[in-house]
């Protein structure tokens, strides 16, 4: 309201402003004062011809930004003759109204190229196969190496991540008791040994010449029997001895021949010595006492645990003094000339997939080194390992293969334990 228009702008005026100024009077010294004249001659039909002439491009914004016209016809009667318009006063310049900003119209072609940009990469990425990675894990050949007997750990030269040649000492365990029974098997073979060796040899001779003196005493017992025999039997017969007298010398008698005949039996066996059966029976003996020596001894041997291959020590399980019991396990080993990559995957991935294929995995343990590895074992894991089922139905569910793959140049770097990757879509 208290702002100045810039000098030259065009003012539109109603009719009912018209009215109003022909019916106020003009007390400005500018009206009550002559009009002067510009110094320089004007046209007037230039004039006119500028005054007369269509409203110029920007006209039309102004005229668009005009309020509608709310005038109210004035009657005749009060109707006042304006004064002509001097035709020679130079005319008002028009002014174009100022261009809208440029600013606006670059924000929102940015912004809808950056839609547009947004929207095609989306659908781009939608149309695209989606990769699918498969995690495997390094593996090698593992041996559990257990006691089979019991007692404490005496010595334990390796630790983990130690290189062992075949036969090394691992681990040795102290039991006194077992040496004992050793000990104690080792004299029972001595004694076995000695009653064979004195069965061999056969009967000594002074135990034939005892048998044989004894063979003397029964026969003169004997005779001394059958003499008293035979006198009281006369004797009886004359009727100066009882009948019971005469048993008693027939009993003795039969006393006499009986011990002649078991004297003359055991000299006869002391001539001819031991059986073959007895000869068996010792050496069975000493073959026992033999045996039970060796099984004491193979557990005394197992007292020093050595290493059945060479490879590297994976896990320790026991400690120096601890106490162990036969089947725990002592420590692990590996052997890190066998290292493969082993692969669970779902039976529909494995489709075609067969022994002697090859494809390539990274090892993010390697800086994602590819490798290229052979598939060599191609087998199902167990029942429990499913996945989700074949139809709808549920009958059944996808089972889980094992699949084992070996590098096909030697990796020494590789060890167990290290993860191993590949996208199954492009690997093969």
């Amino acid at each position: 309201m208290g702002s100045a228009l810039p000098p030259g702008t065009v003012v539109p005026v109603t009719a009912a402003a018209e009215a109003s100024a022909a019916k106020v009077p003009d007390k400005s010294p500018a009206a009550s004062a002559p009009a002067t004249m510009p110094s320089s001659p004007v046209d007037p039909a230039g004039v006119a011809e500028k005054v007369n002439r269509q409203p110029a491009k920007g006209d039309d914004r102004l005229h668009s930004l005009e309020a509608p016209d709310r005038s109210v016809e004035i009657p005749r009667a009060e109707r006042t003759e304006l004064p002509p318009a001097d035709l020679r006063a130079p005319a008002p310049t028009q002014l174009a109204a100022p261009e809208p900003p440029r600013t606006s119209k670059m924000a929102a072609v940015i912004v809808a190229l950056t839609v547009a940009a947004i929207v095609g990469l989306s659908l781009w990425y939608l149309v695209q196969p989606q990769p699918l990675l498969v995690q495997g894990e390094a593996d090698a050949t593992r041996i559990d190496i257990a006691a089979r007997i019991d007692g404490r750990v005496a010595q334990r030269p390796v630790s983990r991540a130690d290189n062992v040649a075949a036969g090394q000492l691992l681990v040795a365990i102290d039991n006194p008791e077992l040496l004992m029974k050793l000990n104690e098997a080792v004299a029972a073979k001595a004694v076995a040994l000695a009653d064979l060796a004195r069965i061999q040899v056969g009967t000594r001779a002074e135990v034939i010449a005892e048998r044989k003196a004894a063979v003397a005493s029964a026969d003169a017992n004997l005779t001394l029997a059958q003499q008293t025999y035979d006198r009281i039997k006369q004797i009886t017969k004359g009727g100066y001895e009882t009948v019971a007298k005469l048993d008693e010398a027939t009993a003795s008698l039969d006393v006499a021949t009986r011990t002649l005949e078991q004297a003359k039996l055991a000299y006869e066996e002391a001539v001819a010595g031991y059986t073959a059966e007895e000869r068996g029976v010792a050496k069975a003996a000493v073959d026992k006492a033999e045996a039970a020596i060796a099984t004491l001894q193979a557990q005394v041997n197992e007292m020093t645990v050595k290493a059945p291959i060479a490879g590297q020590v994976y896990q320790v399980g026991s400690e120096l003094g601890e106490y162990v019991s036969p089947g725990v396990p002592l420590l692990s080993l590996v052997d890190l000339s066998d290292v493969w990559l082993r692969f669970d995957l779902r039976e529909d991935l494995v489709k075609g997939l067969k022994v002697g294929d090859r494809f390539t995995v990274k090892i993010p343990a390697l800086g994602d080194k590819t490798v290229a590895v052979e598939v060599r074992t191609l087998a199902t894991r167990g029942e429990y390992a499913g996945w989700r089922a074949t139809r709808a139905t549920g009958d059944f569910d996808l089972r889980t293969f094992e699949v084992r793959a070996y590098p096909v140049e030697k990796i020494a770097e590789l060890r167990p334990g290290m993860s191993a990757y590949a996208d199954w879509n492009g690997a093969r």
